[in-house]
């Protein structure tokens, strides 16, 4: 059980099959991942597990566990043994003394609970890391847009301006923590106060988009008074809407389809072939404005933590 030496073993690494393998090497130029972070579990030359972690470019620390493998041709009884022993091993080398454990994150089918295959595929990593002493946090759906002209033209309700500086769009992003139904904000609400979850949120994640900035968007109404936002971005992987949210006071009134639709035309102006986004499963309003938008569900996201 040892890390990899370096990009010469990407294709080591790759034996274990995964939608994201042949975006390894562009995330280690990235400095996204370092081979210190990727780990394996050989018996001769024959791989049985894996783990690597994932983190945006200029930390010193994992932000994520997001690949966790075993051999699933592997009918060996302790297959799932060597996996949690690969997984303990890695964690106390890569992870500093002392320091939270990064979140699990898993991409798996939308319907990985009706295919057995998949299902089992699935629930053995879970078993591994709760092993390990993970807990099942939330589930998620993962949204996509395709360009299908013509784009629904703006109701008119609604009139949209681009955010006029940080500290506005923080006080915005404050002010939706109200009632929101996010699990991650909801769990850092217990821990902080709203304007401390707004800042943390915005420093690491919004911040470091290298999209631009005037493609985010405040919506008003008519008269002026703000209504919600949207901040379309690219992810350095994808065209995403990566916060999309409606003031309290304005909930309940449907423009949460306005404040969508104008970020989903913003970024189609762009020419992009497809836009990303996501959501809890057990955020029924919010996957409802993104179904009624025309985004499709094409996959879920598992998400596990230690508390």
């Amino acid at each position: 059980m040892r890390p990899i030496t370096g990009r010469d073993e990407l294709d080591l690494f790759s034996r274990l099959p995964y939608p994201y393998n042949d975006e390894l090497a562009g995330d280690l130029t990235a400095g996204r991942r370092r081979p210190e972070w990727m780990w394996v579990a050989l018996r001769g030359d024959h791989l049985l597990a894996r783990a690597a972690w994932w983190s945006r470019p200029g930390r010193d620390t994992p932000l994520l566990l997001d690949i966790f493998d075993v051999d699933d041709d592997n009918g060996a009884p302790d297959r799932l043994d060597t996996g949690a022993h690969l997984l303990r091993t890695a964690m106390a080398a890569v992870l500093p003394d002392g320091a939270p454990r990064p979140e699990y994150c898993r991409h798996v089918p939308p319907d990985w609970r009706e295919n057995a295959t998949t299902t089992r595929v699935v629930e053995d990593r879970m078993t591994v890391l709760e092993r390990a002493g993970a807990r099942l946090f939330v589930e998620r759906l993962r949204l996509e847009w395709r360009p299908r002209p013509p784009l629904p033209e703006p109701s008119g309700r609604l009139v949209f301006r681009p955010v006029g500086d940080s500290e506005e769009l923080v006080a915005l992003m404050t002010s939706v923590l109200d009632g929101t139904l996010d699990a991650h904000s909801r769990a850092d609400l217990t821990r902080m106060s709203a304007a401390e979850v707004a800042v943390r949120h915005y420093e690491d994640e919004l911040a470091r988009y290298n999209s631009p900035r005037d493609w985010w968007r405040i919506a008003t109404l008519p008269q002026g008074e703000p209504v919600g936002f949207v901040v379309p971005a690219h992810n350095g992987y994808n065209p995403v809407i990566a916060y999309l949210a409606v003031l309290p006071a304005h909930r309940g009134n449907g423009y949460i389809d306005d404040v969508l639709a104008e970020g989903t035309r913003v970024l189609a102006e762009q020419g992009v072939d497809r836009i990303r986004a996501s959501t809890d499963l057990g955020n029924v309003p919010m996957a409802n404005a993104f179904r009624r938008a025309g985004y499709l569900n094409f996959g879920r996201e598992i998400n596990m933590t230690w508390s």
